[in-house]
């Protein structure tokens, strides 16, 4: 039987024709007229007033930390509950993450995260909040913790592009936000990701340090150092392409994710992630934990039929890497990792291709 991936890429089928356009002026990287058509494109479909196309999301979180002043010895609060990426950046700028578990939203638990402010060595300098698969934290408990705080709010929105919370765009809400158009997202360029912020200075110095902090001069002058993290034309007219099908990405999305929970509910150990009142979830992937049965034996059945899942995010406090890292935690992200897997949520899914890995779920249950 074929192969039901967990999240692969879906062209809407204008890439290629951008792509030619590109070829035919000659502008292939780093920059030209499609990078700015995909800021342009993600300022109108998000409402924020100013994007940096970059590298990828990763580049993008750095970014915002040498922006924000993060330095060495600073302390940065992370959600645990994340991928790797969304806090390798604080090391990038030898300052110290502190991590914070989770609540039942699956995302950082607001009661949690005013523990680790009080028992941070030091006042911490940011806060970077993950949405997590694309579902969003609470995020008018979070805000009023670091405006009350005087703390620097980083969404990291890599999973949730078309999410919204109250009618308002994941990544919007906070001092700065990033998205990733990884191979595996809900919209992909192949590699890539986007600064947003409110704030047109921040992302003015985000564009210098992007383009290796050359001065304005006709040659190559440096006061600071920089980093290559522009967006190619290339990856950026099949951005643009993307763009235009989004909202139906996201409605299919949530159909999958509906589909599932329909056909699994008769089972009483499963349960699926929750989406917080007042939130509209892209769900990017279908999640869910098992009471009983080890997701480890659900992934390799499904494996065994030719379907590919993935075990949760294993938390950044549990990981080798941030040993000595000081944690406020409960147990939460450390259950959900122990419990859940995420389960194949591609657009491009037939109703078939769901009902057969419910039906080889079933069969597992």
């Amino acid at each position: 039987m074929d192969r039901i991936f967990l999240s692969p890429p879906h062209m809407s089928g204008k890439e290629q024709q951008y792509i030619a356009e590109v070829f035919e002026s000659n502008y292939i990287a780093p920059l030209g007229a499609f990078v700015n058509r995909f800021e342009d494109s993600i300022e109108t479909y998000t409402g924020t007033s100013n994007a940096l196309a970059l590298s990828s999301a990763t580049a993008g979180l750095h970014l915002a930390l040498r922006v924000a002043g993060v330095g060495e010895g600073d302390y940065v609060l992370a959600s645990s509950f994340t991928f790797i990426g969304s806090v390798s950046a604080i090391l990038y700028q030898n300052a110290k993450p502190i991590f914070v578990d989770s609540d039942e939203s699956w995302n950082i638990s607001p009661a949690l995260l005013k523990e680790a402010i009080q028992r941070s060595p030091k006042k911490p300098k940011a806060l970077i909040i993950t949405h997590l698969y694309g579902q969003l934290c609470k995020l008018n408990e979070i805000i009023d913790i670091c405006k009350e705080e005087g703390i620097f709010l980083i969404e990291d929105a890599a999973e949730s592009l078309g999410a919204s919370y109250q009618g308002k765009q994941s990544g919007t809400f906070g001092d700065m936000g990033v998205y990733s158009f990884n191979g595996n997202k809900i919209l992909t360029t192949s590699g890539g990701g986007m600064l947003v912020s409110e704030n047109e200075e921040w992302i003015a110095k985000a564009k210098f340090l992007s383009t290796q902090a050359k001065e304005d001069h006709l040659y190559y002058e440096h006061k600071e150092f920089g980093y290559n993290y522009r967006m190619s034309n290339v990856l950026a007219a099949i951005g643009v392409a993307q763009m235009e099908v989004l909202n139906e990405r996201v409605d299919r999305r949530r159909e999958i994710f509906d589909l599932y929970q329909k056909n699994l509910c008769e089972h009483e150990e499963v349960q699926f992630m929750p989406e917080i009142q007042d939130s509209r979830g892209n769900r990017w992937l279908s999640t869910l934990t098992f009471s009983r049965t080890n997701p480890q034996k659900i992934v390799d059945i499904l494996e065994e039929a030719n379907i590919e899942s993935r075990l949760l995010w294993k938390p950044m406090h549990m990981q080798p890497l941030f040993t000595d890292a000081l944690v406020i935690e409960d147990g939460t992200s450390q259950r959900l990792f122990e419990q859940g897997i995420c389960l194949p949520s591609g657009s491009s899914m037939c109703d078939e291709d769901i009902y057969r890995v419910c039906d080889t779920l079933k069969r597992v249950l």
